[in-house]
């Protein structure tokens, strides 16, 4: 999943992340446009997952 495609359905992504990894708040999931790679290092700490590992989560959902 690209980046614009990211943020076009980031509302649906969010929720399904929160419903399958419980630990992530709202704050660790904010999207602002740009600081891509801020959102993927904090689900990357929070996770314990490379940023691919990241990714490929993101784009299952």
């Amino acid at each position: 999943m690209n980046d614009l495609t990211i943020e076009g359905n980031w509302n649906q992504v969010k929720g399904k992340l929160k419903q399958k990894y419980s630990e992530l708040t709202d704050d660790d999931l904010t999207f602002q446009e740009g600081k891509e790679d801020e959102l993927y290092g904090r689900l990357q700490e929070k996770l314990g997952k490379s940023k691919d590992e990241v990714k490929q989560i993101i784009a299952s959902l």
